[in-house]
């Protein structure tokens, strides 16, 4: 459910941000409004009681507590405490986005080291990605509400392919009270040596390799459930959100136009409806709904990681690669460019302004824009220094070039 706008703001346009405030999924709109609608009729209930209902002593004793309100509400320190928080909470989403497991140097190592275009070969190449792809499928269980609705019970894993039945038999005897996202690996690094004994897999090297990829591809596994399993402190959490809700909850008090015939100050217009407070709320609700969404990725929410889709993308990349595509290679033939030393590869009308010359660094014009004056006034003093007199040795450079110059 990624809400991608990438083309839309591909180059930097006059208001060129504006189409997308006008989009619904995924805006902070969508977001914020049941607590904005919420906020503006409970500022209005407030204003009608004070304007209305209340009497004149009334009046005054919410008067004062209004303009209490307001002085002590600045006092909160949102600003730094949701920027903070946001921040923490953006960097671990994007921590647990570059850690998402994806089998292609994987698929590409067993494609081309595991040999055997036999109905073998081609089962064990295949049982191994299959391993690799169960294996990303447990943690994403575990972590992702999508997925695990998807796959519910090891039943739908089995119906899915990820596991043949006698697999699973194997699988749930195992004893253990921890989760069992490692027992494909552990069968993915047993059935890799057998290869190796069989000479499917014909070095060591090879093996090693292989094996390496998919310690690789276990810790990205693990550092998803790491951080499924250990996230912000729920202090933290509760403190940022304590202090953005006592904050409005004291600006509906605080920020009510008073009487301006009493002359309190900052009183002197009646607006009704107190715009950059309303603002105020948009922006710092919408900043804590901003880590509210992002602070577990593998929800149901517009901007969540498309876990099901990987999974899709995953296992059918993985399996075309070490079986169809299996030393499936077009005919070698010479290229264009066979005989230039010089390949220049056309571009449209389109794209001539692109067309630039090579970048050889930010001095090579340097020599063109400088003029040489003056005398040998830094070489003489630097031989009177260096004791040579006034007679350079043969290994000075010329006069010229140390030589006092200035640039134009």
């Amino acid at each position: 459910m990624t809400v991608t706008y990438s083309s839309k703001v591909a180059n930097a346009t006059f208001f060129g941000f504006h189409q997308l405030l006008l989009r619904w999924k995924g805006s902070i709109y969508k977001l914020l409004y049941r607590e904005f609608i919420l906020f503006a009729l409970l500022y209005t209930v407030l204003s009608v009681v004070y304007r209305i209902v209340l009497s004149e002593d009334q009046k005054r004793l919410f008067e004062k507590l209004s303009m209490y309100c307001d002085k002590y509400a600045e006092q909160i320190p949102v600003t730094f405490v949701l920027g903070f928080y946001v921040t923490l909470v953006v960097n671990r989403w994007w921590n647990q986005f570059v850690n998402l497991p994806w089998p292609d140097r994987l698929m590409f190592h067993i494609s081309s080291c595991v040999q055997g275009k036999d109905e073998y070969g081609r089962l064990l190449r295949r049982t191994l990605v299959r391993y690799v792809n169960l294996t990303s499928l447990l943690i994403f269980r575990s972590v992702s509400t999508a997925v695990c609705k998807r796959f519910p019970t090891m039943d739908h894993v089995v119906e899915a392919g990820f596991m043949t039945p006698e697999e699973r038999k194997v699988f749930e005897n195992i004893r253990s009270p921890h989760l069992k996202y490692w027992i494909p690996v552990v069968w993915f690094s047993n059935l890799a040596s057998k290869a190796r004994q069989e000479g499917r897999i014909q070095d060591s090297i090879d093996l090693q390799n292989i094996l390496n990829e998919m310690n690789r591809f276990r810790t990205w596994c693990a550092t998803l459930f790491g951080y499924n399993w250990v996230g912000v402190p729920l202090v933290y959490t509760q403190v940022v959100t304590l202090a953005v809700y006592t904050f409005f909850f004291a600006c509906l008090i605080g920020r009510q136009f008073l009487d301006h015939t009493r002359g309190y100050q900052g009183h002197d217009l009646d607006l009704y409806v107190p715009i950059f407070t309303l603002l105020q709320f948009f922006f710092y609700c919408g900043w804590l709904k901003v880590a509210e969404q992002l602070i577990n990725p593998f929800g149901d929410d517009d901007d969540d990681f498309e876990a099901n889709w990987i999974i899709d993308r995953n296992l059918q990349v993985s399996l075309l690669a070490v079986d169809e595509m299996h030393m499936n290679m077009p005919h070698m033939t010479k290229d264009i460019y066979w005989n230039d030393c010089d390949a220049r590869p056309p571009y449209t009308l389109a794209a001539a302004d692109y067309c630039i010359p090579s970048f050889l660094g930010s001095t090579t014009d340097m020599g063109s824009g400088i003029k040489f004056s003056g005398s040998c006034t830094i070489l003489s003093i630097f031989l009177m220094f260096a004791g040579f007199g006034s007679s350079p040795p043969s290994f000075l450079p010329r006069c010229q070039v140390l030589e006092y110059f200035k640039y134009e």
